[in-house]
């Protein structure tokens, strides 16, 4: 362990006993020393069970499941409570939920799901208003608000508005059997609050608690944490001040603030040892974020030398920016050795920016990928036809149900429906189930059972269509026959204010239909490194969504240029990175002609650092003499942090790299020449 681990790292793997702070710069190898101290962990005689690990990201659960595996073997490691926040919490839920009323399988809402009964709960057609309420309610939420706290904070007429409609969506969700996102957090601190009995079983179950990324916890994810570890107040948590860039989903810098105030046994480690970038590229970094003041002060450093200066590059505008960045990849590839596409990628601050880099990468024939923004899966018209097929596969997926049976609207309201999650709830059955049951006539009226046994007799009718369907050409001809018989276009067609966009959304369903007709034909296609050509069933086809879906979105192992956000950047590093768009108004990002605030200008220049410490290698910056805003063309002015990178200052410092070159070659010339024999 110690040929592997730097005296910081070393340092905080070997703390157990009191609360520890590990102050991870980026690129320090955190992750290391969380697997390594897990490993540490289980030396001590704690039992994998006893130990949790907490992520931010499915993905980055599975890379630390994964790396810890490789350090203590898989026996070992198959009980560690690997985890979400929110996986976490569903756990803690499926457990114990029955304290709080909640049935084990109760339901997880997406956030189409939530939307829909927003607009339901504010009895309003305005999808715009729905997405505004659904913001302000998860902000309340991550505050640690209930409606009537909500209520009390309520600072204008809007947000008491919305604190009405969250108090009937709450009803909602209660009769439905349902929690959204933000409930996984809220709903296991509720829980750890009130009973003691169950507080002291989790607290007794998890000895050690390791949370990753801490700067991006929001107020209830802090509570949870205290609320876990007790008096006891044994934890772990790595995170950088430096990189909190979440402030506006809820995150709160004040939790790292926090921590030596409730516990004054806490042990603090900076990790300050890069193992990414060069020298030059976290000068650069450190030089913008001293900008900020420090919670923690910290300073990165590199073994790997100076390397290549970071390069500021003047665009006369969108299209010439990305006309160098194409150039400066084909000339990055032409120097030959083993440069791949997917070593290179283009950060931006906001999403419109990727469409001109796709359209010059597509004229250069370079393929690409787009991090950040919304997948076609992802549309919300594709995502009702999932819901639908995923019903079909199985009838218990409660999701799917209040999904489906309300897309397209057909008389069934939010009250029968509200009635059928209780009646379902006591008899502790799905809802399809329960929709069939000999005796929904007590908790139903006659009008609204019909309308359920119609919409029943319908999916079980679809469901035998869809199982003995088979051949290209019948799916899609049962498919389109489906989408008429629900009215699904109609449907589009009435929820956009916009014809264009409604037709764009048609366009889209049409698109998958075609997807999933080919794949019941038997089209040749390649999936997961296998080619097949068997026919199969629309039911089958349905059966296969979720893996087909995953692997069509699957881009980590190709060899594609990343086009991404800055916030999706966040943990993720190439060997050559360009920062577009570094002007005034896009980063830091400025609304028309709003005054930023001292704590977004903060936050913004973290973005920035965190966008500068994902290069390895090479770092280019481009600024834009001419940018868009909006139908306009104005003025470009480089952004303040370009000048807080001190560049030049340090390039005063140091020879040119020209010139050293040209010194390295003449004396090489000197050398050879030196080295002939005499004429």
């Amino acid at each position: 362990m110690s040929d592997t681990l730097n005296p910081a790292q070393l340092e905080a793997v070997y703390h157990l006993d009191s609360p520890c702070l590990v102050l991870a710069g980026a690129g320090s190898g955190k992750t290391r020393v969380i697997v390594h101290k897990i490993a540490k962990l289980l030396q001590s005689g704690l039992e994998a069970r006893q130990i949790a690990a907490i992520t931010f990201t499915n993905k980055a659960a599975q890379e630390m499941r994964e790396r810890a595996k490789a350090l203590v073997g898989s026996r070992a490691a198959k009980d560690l409570a690997v985890s979400t926040f929110h996986s976490l919490g569903v756990r803690l839920l499926r457990a114990d939920g029955e304290r709080l009323g909640l049935k084990p399988n109760f339901s997880i809402m997406d956030s189409d799901d939530v939307l829909g009964m927003l607009r339901e709960a504010g009895a309003t057609t305005d999808a715009k208003l729905a997405r505004h309420w659904q913001w302000t309610i998860s902000l309340w939420k991550n505050q640690g608000l209930d409606s009537e706290g909500a209520s009390r904070a309520a600072a204008d007429d809007d947000e008491r508005v919305a604190a009405r409609v969250m108090q009937r969506y709450e009803e909602r969700l209660a009769a439905f059997q349902a929690v959204d996102f933000d409930d996984l957090i809220g709903l296991p601190l509720k829980l750890l609050q009130r009973d003691a009995e169950v507080r002291a079983k989790w607290q007794d179950s998890f000895r050690h608690i390791l949370v990753d990324e801490y700067q991006d916890t929001n107020a209830v994810q802090y509570e949870l944490l205290k609320a876990l570890v007790g008096e006891r107040g044994v934890f772990t948590a790595v995170g950088d001040d430096d990189q909190s860039i979440y402030g506006w989903r809820g995150a709160t810098i004040d939790n790292l603030k926090r921590l030596p105030q409730d516990y004054p046994k806490l042990k603090l480690i900076a990790l300050e040892q890069n193992y990414r970038s060069t020298g030059n590229i976290l000068r650069a970094a450190n030089h913008v974020i001293a900008a900020n003041p420090k919670v923690f002060p910290k300073k990165l450093w590199s073994a790997f030398g100076d390397g290549d200066p970071v390069r500021v590059i003047e665009c006369d505008g969108e299209e010439h920016e990305a006309e160098r960045a194409v150039a400066s990849i084909q000339a990055k590839r032409s120097e030959g050795g083993q440069v791949r596409f997917s070593d290179f990628a283009v950060l931006y601050r906001a999403n419109h920016q990727a469409r001109v880099f796709e359209q010059k990468l597509r004229a250069a024939s370079i393929p690409y990928k787009v991090s950040g923004g919304q997948s076609f899966f992802d549309r919300a018209e594709i995502r009702d036809l999932c819901a639908w097929l995923r019903l079909l596969v199985n009838n218990d997926d409660d999701p799917a149900f209040l999904r489906a049976v309300g897309t397209p609207k057909r008389g069934i309201g939010h009250q029968t429906l509200a009635s059928l999650g209780e009646f379902a709830g006591r008899w502790k059955c799905s809802l399809f189930e329960a929709l069939f049951s000999d005796s929904l006539g007590t908790a139903l009226n006659k009008k609204a059972v019909g309308s359920l046994h119609e919409f029943g007799r319908y999916v079980n009718d679809l469901e035998y269509r869809a199982r003995h369907t088979t051949g290209g050409e019948d799916a899609k001809a049962l498919l389109l026959g489906w989408l008429k018989d629900i009215g699904y276009e109609q449907h589009l067609h009435d929820g956009e204010d916009s014809e264009k966009l409604a037709t764009a959304r048609w366009s889209n369903v049409l698109d998958f239909i075609d997807w999933m007709a080919r794949r019941c034909g038997g089209e040749v296609s390649e999936v997961g490194g296998s080619f097949e050509s068997e026919k199969h069933s629309v039911l089958e086809v349905a059966q296969t969504i979720s893996v087909i879906i995953s692997l069509a979105e699957r881009g980590d192992e190709q060899d594609v240029v990343t086009l991404s956000t800055l916030h999706a950047a966040k943990g993720l590093e190439w060997p050559h990175v360009l920062l577009a768009g570094v002007n005034e108004g896009l980063l830091p990002f400025k609304s028309g002609d709003e005054e930023m605030s001292v704590e977004r200008l903060e936050e913004e220049r973290r973005l920035m650092y965190v966008g500068v410490t994902r290069a390895r290698s090479t770092l280019a910056v481009s600024t834009l003499r001419r940018r868009k805003r909006g139908r306009d063309s104005v003025a470009g002015v480089p952004s303040r942090f370009i000048a807080e990178m001190k560049l030049f200052e340090a390039a005063a410092t140091k020879e040119d790299p020209l010139q050293r070159l040209k010194r390295q070659r003449a004396e090489a010339a000197a050398r050879a020449a030196a080295a002939l024999p005499a004429a």
